[in-house]
C-alpha cells in the first residue's frame, strides 16, 4: 500500500531523528557576570543606548525627582495622569494635574483616557538600554505602563548594571516582568518605522544620580 504524504513526511521526520546526536543533559552557562563600571560611565552608556532608541532622558538628583517630573508632564502637556498604587506621593508633589492611582478593576478604555503613566523601575541594563519592571507597587500591572501613549520611568543609577548576566541577577524569579528598549516600534513590509503599536508613543526616563 502506497504511505500518503503524511505518513512519509513523518517517517523522515523519525529517521533524522534517529540519526541526530544526543541531547546535551547540560547546558553550558559560560556567561559574562561581575562586570561594573563608574557610576558616570554606567550613565553615559545607558543615556547613549535610550537616546539611540528615541527616549528621552532627563538627569536630575533625588531632591529634584518632583520638579523634573512635572516639568516633563507639563512640556507634553499630560493634564491627567495614571500611577501605580505604591508610587513615591513626593514624586508628583510639584504636579498640577489630576492623578488617578490605579487599581485592578480599572478597565483599559479608562487607562487610554489617560495621558501618561508615571511609575518607578526595578533595574536597568546600560549595555542594551533597556529597563526592566517588575510588577511591584512602586511599578504597576503591565496594562498600565502600556495602554497609556506616554510613559515617564524613574530609573535610580544604584539600579543600573553593565550588562544583561549582571541585570537577570538582580530580578526576582517568576515576577511579571516587563522590558523597555525605547518607545513601543514596529515597522511594516517596506521598513517604515512606526510608533505607540503595542505600547506608549512616547517614553521619558528620568535618571536619578545620588541614590
Amino acid at each position: 500500500m502506497t504511505p500518503t504524504a503524511r505518513e512519509t513526511v513523518l517517517g523522515r521526520v523519525r529517521d533524522a531523528l534517529a540519526l541526530a546526536p544526543a541531547p546535551r543533559t547540560t547546558v553550558p552557562r559560560a556567561y559574562r557576570t561581575g562586570r561594573t563600571l563608574p557610576d558616570d560611565e554606567r550613565l553615559a552608556l545607558l543615556t547613549d543606548r535610550l537616546t539611540d532608541y528615541r527616549a528621552q532622558v532627563h538627569v536630575c538628583t533625588a531632591d529634584r525627582t518632583a520638579e523634573t517630573v512635572a516639568a516633563v508632564l507639563r512640556g507634553r502637556g499630560a493634564r491627567r495622569i495614571g500611577v501605580p498604587a505604591g508610587l513615591d506621593e513626593r514624586w508628583l508633589t510639584a504636579y498640577e494635574g489630576e492623578v488617578q492611582r490605579d487599581a485592578a478593576d480599572i478597565p483599559a478604555p479608562r487607562l487610554d483616557a489617560l495621558d501618561a503613566v508615571v511609575t518607578a523601575s526595578a533595574v536597568s541594563c546600560a549595555e542594551t538600554g533597556t529597563i526592566f519592571l517588575d510588577g511591584s507597587s512602586d511599578q504597576g500591572r503591565r496594562a498600565l505602563t502600556l495602554v497609556p501613549d506616554l510613559h515617564v520611568c524613574v530609573v535610580d543609577l544604584s539600579s543600573v548594571e553593565v550588562g544583561v548576566a549582571e541585570t537577570v541577577a538582580r530580578l526576582v524569579p517568576g515576577r511579571p516582568t516587563t522590558l523597555i528598549s525605547g518607545p513601543s516600534a514596529t515597522s511594516d513590509i517596506e521598513l517604515e518605522r512606526v510608533e505607540g503599536v503595542h505600547g506608549p508613543r512616547t517614553l521619558d526616563v528620568l535618571i536619578r544620580t545620588d541614590v
